[in-house]
Parts: C-alpha cells; structure tokens; sequence
C-alpha cells in the first residue's frame, strides 16, 4: 500500500499563520526539541536492563528467591506494553507535551516509592509505575515530531529518528554497567533513586523547549469535542493482553486453561472495535493498511530473536563457558557498538527495505552459527557472533520506526508508535519463555542449539516478510 503523502505546503502556510509560529522563526527538529525527546525516551529501555544486575541483592535484602525477583522485570515489561498505546492514543487525542510531562511526573513518584519501599510488595508497585511512566515518553515524542513536521511543513528528517532509536539502543546497552556501578556505589534502591534527577532533567528541559500542544480543534458550536478514548476497548485490550502475558511467562509449565479466557476476551475485543464509532484499536485501518499492520509483525518477530539471542547467549556465556558477568558485559560490547553504530547508519539510507533485509539475513546467519556453538568455540567467533546480533538491532530499530512514521495516520501517530512498542514488548516476554523452555534449570549446549534453530526458523520468516512486501518495494 503506498505511504501516506508527507505534509504539503498548504499545511505549512496554515502553520505558519498561527500566532505562535509568527513570533519568531524556528527551523525545527533543532537540539532544543529533540534533547527532552531522547532523555525522556531512554528512561524506559535502561530501566529494562539495568535491574538485572540488582536481582541477587534484592533478593538478599527482601529473603526471596529468583523465581519471585523475576517478577520485577515482567511487571515492568507487561505494564510498557499495556501502556505504550493508550498513552499514544492519550497524546493523539490531548497532546503529546502534556502527556510527555505527566509520564514524567509518574516516573519520580515510581523512583521516591521503590527508594524507600519497606517491603517487597512496593518495589512492584514501583516497577508497575515505572512501566506506566516511561511508556509515556516514546509515543508522545513521535507526536510531538509529527506536530513540528506539520507546523514546519516537512516530513521528520530520518536522522531525527535515528536519534531516538539511538538512545533506546544505548540506554539498553549502558543499563546493565550503570546499574552494577550504583549497587557497588550506593546499594540496590540506588536503580530506582537514579530515576527520580533524570525524570527531572527531562520534565524541565521539555517545559523549557517543547512547544505547547496545537489546539486538538473545536466542534461549530465552538464547544470543546468529547476525548472519545473508548475506555472499553482500553479495558478488554489490557485485560487480554496480561492474560497472554501471565500465560507466556511460564511456557515450560503452561496453564492452558487462560487460553480460554484469553480467546474470549479477544473475540469481544474484535467485536466492540469493530462496531465502536472510535475504536482505540482502528482494526479496520489495520486491514486496509497492510503495510502498517506488517510492520508490527515484523518488528514483534525481530525483537523475539534479538531477545532470545541478548538474554539466552549471556546465560550461556556465563553458565555454560564460566565467563563472570564483567568478562560477559565486555563480550557483549561489539554487540551494543555496533548496534548504536548501524542506528546512526540506518538514518543515513532513505530506503527501508535494504536495511530490512540485510538486517534479517545477518541475524539467520547468527542464529545459524550460534547452532555450532560449544564450550570450545574460539573467543573470536564468540566476538563475531554479538556483532552479527548487533549490526541487525541497529537496523531494524531505525527502519521500523521510518516504516510507522511513513505508513501511520498523521492524527493517530501516538497510539501507532505505541503499538509498534507493544508488539516489541510481546516479542520480548514471548523469548523469555523460550529461554526457560529452552534451558530448564540452567543454559547447556544443547539448549542453546535449540534456539539457535528456533531463531534461524524465525530469521528464515523475517527475510520473507520482508522481500515480499510490496509496499516497502517502493522505498527500497
């Protein structure tokens, strides 16, 4: 399906006429806009990863094992994924800075709650409201680019966007070293306290240089339209996603029974977005926009593997050839550099179908080469193997997010940017079941060869998906 035309002169000179664009030239998408944008947008991605070094000390502190610790990295990921959309759809509807600052203000009241939580009850309430805050940040960003793309009447420049993905990326790779350097520093709830003066730094320069909100329009009689959020579908959505979540945490023992319930709840879902005037979910626009909907399962399948292989791998590097969990951060580094360094590339190519698809061949041929894998395998080859992992994240994260920039409805960017988010969440609990199937007890060869051809079956889909759209043809 072709993308939607970028914004047009006319959409500019409307702009320009405003009061608030003729008081004094602005070029647009400058560091001022852009700077609140990335430290917001990182906070979510580095408190995924930063945690893990925190687990064992936590666990000490509160006498829990690490089945119950667990718990801290899947209330944060099922709370980003629940979230991510219905704050994009918040943003769409009352504007992206205010929802931009609100997930903030969320964001220090979840680091005071878990720096001075008496029991561990209240560091999940922490992560819970963590997930909720961050989710703000990445959905309101895209609306607020889409705002400025409008008002300046250009499309968003891809080096903008790589920015983003850059700091998501970045976040991600540093989270893991910064969280083991404030329990060495400080103690545990030193992961939650550092959130509280970045969530503060973010929420005063984005007051300082975020644009206020574009008026959302008036109905004739000059009265302020309804928000038309349609908490229903809200509900059943959340309501059938954690039930998904709750069943895909524990795949090795799997509790069939919440199939039923989940098959039902999704069945109503379809049901009442189909026939509801404003659906949060526009099934209708997904049908029709099959170069949307096919993004989302792209990206939802890419960060399966990416996940599988960033989590599954470094167990195994530790538990199976007995590197400490230092030497295993150092072993991931060609990983993360060339993660961010592809990031950066990738806003270089206008195309998104040649970065895709080297993305997907070099992430089968990892996967297939992790297949070999052994407690003798050469250092070298371990080192290759993270790159191969690395140079596809950063692909595929800019790609995909040009891919929802361009295809998305200009009025409904937020809730899309929250989607494309939510699927990469799915992928991401989904490769933490796999894991666990895959390992049992603890990472051993064999386990790491099964998901290295599970990976490879995925890698093997990616290339298809990929190839045969015909809507990213027309921006090879």
């Amino acid at each position: 399906m072709p993308a939607p035309a970028p914004p047009q002169t006319k959409t500019a000179t409307s702009a320009a006429s405003a009061p608030r664009s003729t008081e004094r030239p602005v070029p647009g998408f400058g560091a001022r806009l852009t700077a609140p944008l990335l430290i917001g947008s990182l906070l979510n991605p580095l408190n995924t990863t930063m945690i893990s070094t925190a687990l064992v000390a936590i666990g000490h502190h509160f006498g829990i094992g690490a089945a119950d610790t667990a718990w801290l990295i899947s209330v944060l990921y099922l709370a980003s994924a629940v979230a991510q959309p219905v704050l994009g759809r918040l943003a769409d509807v009352l504007g992206p800075r205010r929802v931009f600052l609100a997930g903030l203000i969320v964001v220090m009241a979840s680091g005071l709650v878990g720096t001075y939580a008496p029991d561990f009850g209240w560091l999940l309430v922490s992560r819970l409201l963590l997930g909720i805050g961050t989710s703000a940040a990445y959905p309101a960003a895209m609306a607020v680019l889409r705002d400025e793309s409008r008002r300046i009447g250009r499309a968003t420049p891809r080096p903008v966007l790589a920015r983003l993905s850059f700091a998501a990326l970045g976040s991600a790779a540093v989270g893991p070293t910064l969280g083991g350097l404030l329990v060495m520093a400080v103690g545990w709830r030193g992961i939650f306290a550092v959130n509280v003066p970045v969530a503060l730094l973010a929420f005063g320069s984005a007051l300082l240089w975020i644009p206020a909100d574009p008026p959302r329009g008036r109905a004739a009689d000059g009265s302020v339209p309804k928000l038309d959020l349609d908490p229903l579908g809200i509900g059943l959505f959340s309501t059938a996603l954690t039930v998904l979540v709750v069943f895909l945490l524990d795949l090795s023992h799997p509790m069939w029974w919440l199939l039923a319930p989940f098959a039902a709840l999704t069945g109503v879902l379809v049901w009442w977005q189909l026939h509801s005037p404003r659906p949060f979910i526009d099934l209708r626009m997904l049908a029709d926009n099959g170069a949307l909907a096919r993004t989302y399962l792209r990206h939802g399948v890419s960060y399966l593997l990416i996940y599988c292989v960033m989590y599954g791998y470094t167990q195994w590097l530790e538990e199976v050839r007995g590197y400490s969990s230092g030497h295993t951060g150092v072993l991931m580094l060609p990983m993360s550099l060339a993660a961010l360094v592809c990031s950066l590339l990738g806003a270089r190519t206008k195309g998104i179908r040649g970065p895709l698809t080297l993305a997907c061949v070099l992430l089968t041929v990892g996967a297939g080469v992790l297949a070999f894998f052994s407690g003798s395998t050469p250092l070298a080859v371990l080192l290759l193997a993270g790159a191969c992992f690395g140079i596809p994240q950063g692909l595929i994260g800019t790609s995909n997010q040009a891919a929802v920039q361009a295809y998305a409805p200009p009025e409904s960017i937020g809730s899309a940017a929250g989607l494309q988010r939510t699927a990469q969440y799915i992928g991401a609990i989904t490769a933490s079941s796999l894991i666990a199937l895959a390992y049992g007890r603890s990472a051993s060869d064999g386990g790491l060869h099964l998901m290295a051809a599970v990976s490879v079956v995925l890698g093997l889909l990616l290339i298809v998906l990929t190839v045969t759209d015909r809507a990213l043809r027309t921006r090879a």
